[in-house]
Protein backbone atom coordinates (compact mmCIF):
# COMPACT_ATOMS: atom_id res chain seq x y z
CA UNK A 1 0.00 0.00 0.00
CA UNK A 2 1.23 3.19 -1.36
CA UNK A 3 0.18 7.01 0.18
CA UNK A 4 -0.12 9.55 -2.04
CA UNK A 5 1.78 13.08 -1.75
CA UNK A 6 -0.29 15.17 0.57
CA UNK A 7 -2.02 12.48 2.58
CA UNK A 8 -3.42 14.19 5.78
CA UNK A 9 -3.57 12.21 9.40
CA UNK A 10 -5.84 13.39 11.86
CA UNK A 11 -4.57 14.59 14.81
CA UNK A 12 -5.43 16.12 18.49
CA UNK A 13 -4.14 19.29 19.27
CA UNK A 14 -3.26 17.97 22.52
CA UNK A 15 -1.04 15.38 20.98
CA UNK A 16 0.78 17.96 18.43
CA UNK A 17 1.19 20.72 21.39
CA UNK A 18 0.81 18.57 24.71
CA UNK A 19 1.90 22.04 26.66
CA UNK A 20 -0.72 23.77 24.69
CA UNK A 21 0.27 26.85 22.11
CA UNK A 22 -0.02 30.50 22.09
CA UNK A 23 -0.98 33.02 19.16
CA UNK A 24 2.16 35.07 17.80
CA UNK A 25 0.30 38.30 17.59
CA UNK A 26 -1.08 39.95 14.20
CA UNK A 27 0.58 36.51 12.48
CA UNK A 28 -3.04 35.30 10.96
CA UNK A 29 -2.92 36.06 7.21
CA UNK A 30 -4.71 34.71 4.20
CA UNK A 31 -2.13 32.30 2.30
CA UNK A 32 -1.72 33.28 -1.66
CA UNK A 33 -0.84 31.38 -4.70
CA UNK A 34 2.15 32.61 -7.15
CA UNK A 35 1.20 32.28 -10.73
CA UNK A 36 4.89 31.72 -12.32
CA UNK A 37 3.47 32.33 -16.07
CA UNK A 38 1.26 35.87 -14.57
CA UNK A 39 2.99 37.04 -12.04
CA UNK A 40 -0.19 37.14 -10.56
CA UNK A 41 -0.98 36.05 -6.74
CA UNK A 42 -4.15 34.69 -5.73
CA UNK A 43 -6.47 33.63 -3.01
CA UNK A 44 -4.68 30.18 -2.11
CA UNK A 45 -7.73 27.40 -2.20
CA UNK A 46 -7.22 24.16 -0.15
CA UNK A 47 -7.08 21.29 -2.59
CA UNK A 48 -9.21 18.81 -0.64
CA UNK A 49 -12.41 21.76 0.74
CA UNK A 50 -12.32 24.31 -1.56
CA UNK A 51 -12.15 26.52 1.08
CA UNK A 52 -9.86 29.54 1.82
CA UNK A 53 -6.80 28.83 3.27
CA UNK A 54 -5.42 30.91 6.42
CA UNK A 55 -2.39 30.60 8.46
CA UNK A 56 -1.46 31.71 11.79
CA UNK A 57 2.08 31.34 13.67
CA UNK A 58 1.68 29.67 17.16
CA UNK A 59 4.38 29.41 20.20
CA UNK A 60 4.69 25.99 20.91
CA UNK A 61 4.56 25.99 25.07
CA UNK A 62 6.48 23.18 26.03
CA UNK A 63 9.53 23.02 28.48
CA UNK A 64 11.08 20.06 27.07
CA UNK A 65 11.74 22.09 23.80
CA UNK A 66 14.33 23.76 26.06
CA UNK A 67 16.39 26.52 23.12
CA UNK A 68 14.69 24.42 20.09
CA UNK A 69 12.75 26.84 17.75
CA UNK A 70 9.27 26.70 19.31
CA UNK A 71 7.60 29.01 16.76
CA UNK A 72 5.50 26.91 13.97
CA UNK A 73 2.61 27.24 11.25
CA UNK A 74 -0.87 26.43 11.03
CA UNK A 75 -3.32 26.75 8.09
CA UNK A 76 -6.61 26.98 8.53
CA UNK A 77 -9.46 26.18 5.90
CA UNK A 78 -12.40 28.55 6.38
CA UNK A 79 -14.68 30.24 3.99
CA UNK A 80 -14.15 33.27 6.32
CA UNK A 81 -10.71 34.72 8.19
CA UNK A 82 -10.63 32.98 11.76
CA UNK A 83 -10.18 35.50 14.60
CA UNK A 84 -8.24 35.45 17.89
CA UNK A 85 -10.81 34.18 20.77
CA UNK A 86 -10.16 36.61 23.09
CA UNK A 87 -7.38 39.25 21.28
CA UNK A 88 -5.24 39.16 24.11
CA UNK A 89 -1.22 39.33 23.20
CA UNK A 90 0.08 35.42 23.30
CA UNK A 91 -3.53 34.03 23.95
CA UNK A 92 -3.89 30.71 24.22
CA UNK A 93 -5.33 28.59 21.52
CA UNK A 94 -6.80 25.26 20.66
CA UNK A 95 -7.22 23.90 16.82
CA UNK A 96 -10.30 22.26 15.99
CA UNK A 97 -10.33 18.91 13.06
CA UNK A 98 -6.66 19.21 13.07
CA UNK A 99 -4.30 16.93 10.46
CA UNK A 100 -0.65 16.31 9.59
CA UNK A 101 0.49 16.17 6.39
CA UNK A 102 4.35 14.60 6.10
CA UNK A 103 6.95 15.82 3.20
CA UNK A 104 10.48 15.59 2.29
CA UNK A 105 11.86 18.98 2.83
CA UNK A 106 14.45 20.31 0.42
CA UNK A 107 17.13 19.59 2.72
CA UNK A 108 16.18 16.03 2.47
CA UNK A 109 14.84 16.12 6.12
CA UNK A 110 10.91 14.66 7.27
CA UNK A 111 9.13 17.26 8.03
CA UNK A 112 5.33 18.16 8.04
CA UNK A 113 2.79 20.52 7.35
CA UNK A 114 -0.38 21.36 10.23
CA UNK A 115 -3.74 21.90 9.04
CA UNK A 116 -6.82 22.85 11.31
CA UNK A 117 -10.55 23.63 10.51
CA UNK A 118 -10.71 26.21 13.46
CA UNK A 119 -9.26 27.91 16.22
CA UNK A 120 -10.94 28.35 19.74
CA UNK A 121 -9.83 29.37 23.18
CA UNK A 122 -9.13 26.43 25.18
CA UNK A 123 -11.90 25.13 27.82
CA UNK A 124 -12.42 26.79 30.30
CA UNK A 125 -10.68 30.12 28.70
CA UNK A 126 -13.70 33.12 28.99
CA UNK A 127 -13.47 34.71 25.48
CA UNK A 128 -13.71 37.94 27.18
CA UNK A 129 -16.69 38.69 24.66
CA UNK A 130 -20.09 39.71 26.05
CA UNK A 131 -23.17 37.29 25.47
CA UNK A 132 -25.44 38.83 23.17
Amino acid sequence: MALRGGTRFSVRCEDVFPAGCALVPESMGEVEDYDEKTGRRSPAKDKVTGQRVWQVKVMDLDPELGKRSRETTVKISADYQPAAPTGAYFEQVEFDGMTVTPYVANNGRMAYSLRATGMRAPAGVSSGKAAA
